[in-house]
């Protein structure tokens, strides 16, 4: 049995069946949930207006300063909802609280804004450095895009985007500071299908980034763009959350 099949059955036993954010009780219909039906409801969607590429939110004077440098194949990044009270505790459970299960409740939230794609398309999870994966003992961007693969039924693809550094965290840093602190941070790869290790252009297929959460889009745009560098020819994003809009003065 898969080591997170494990995790999953051994927390199933040991957790009380209450919802994490309200303590609420679960009822048996939601006993495999952490989060309650009503507190996901609370869970407030980011909507338009906003910019059609980044989804900031609109009104602007003139072009967006939010993804003006981004890469030209990164087309468009969406969020489910606003990064909340009860959002980030849930965030919090699925990153630090040892709760890969409760990605099925986000990766629920992240339904309504599944990309429209012209053609095949597939999950890229953005890679978790080496220390924090051994840390968490998963990556928790890996278990949305899990969760959202059997949602969507496309694939994930582990091994096109490889982090080639560690960074410190993102989380005090300024946007300007963001980028550079993530700039060079990953590698795109070529991918391997099947048994048979063969190799397919990753312009075969629009790639869909998956996150956590969305600040000011520098981890997503230079993911981007290194599967730009290896090929990609229209990348999209999406993620649970979205954290207050950037001060960019």
């Amino acid at each position: 049995m898969p080591l997170s099949s494990v995790r999953s059955a051994v927390e199933q036993l040991l957790l009380p069946a209450e919802c994490l954010i309200c303590h609420g009780l679960l009822n048996p219909r939601d006993a495999t949930r952490i989060v309650c039906p009503l507190c996901r409801q609370r869970w407030r969607a980011v909507r338009p207006p906003w910019c059609e590429r980044c989804a900031q939110p609109e009104p602007h004077f003139g072009p967006c300063r939010l993804c003006a440098e981004w890469p030209a194949p990164l087309t468009s990044v969406r969020s489910a909802v606003w990064l909340d009270a009860g959002a980030r505790q849930a965030v919090h459970g699925l990153k630090y609280g040892g709760l890969p299960r409760i990605a099925d409740d986000l990766a629920g939230a992240m339904g309504r804004v599944r990309p429209e794609t012209d053609g095949p398309s597939a999950l890229i999870p953005i890679p978790l450095a080496r220390k924090r994966l051994r840390e968490r003992g998963y990556n928790q961007s890996e278990q949305l895009a899990r969760a959202l693969a059997r949602q969507w039924r496309i694939p994930v693809l582990l091994d096109v985007l490889v982090r080639t550094r560690e960074t410190p965290t993102q989380t005090a840093l300024t946007p300007g500071t963001r980028l550079a602190n993530v700039a060079g941070a990953f590698e795109g790869r070529n991918a391997k299908c099947g048994m048979r290790n063969f190799a397919f252009p990753l312009s075969n297929f629009e790639l869909i980034l998956v996150d956590d959460v969305f600040t000011t889009g520098a981890t997503l745009a230079e993911a981007a763009r290194a599967l730009e560098q290896a090929g990609a020819k229209r990348v999209l994003g999406v993620t649970f959350a979205r954290a207050a809009i950037p001060d960019f003065t």
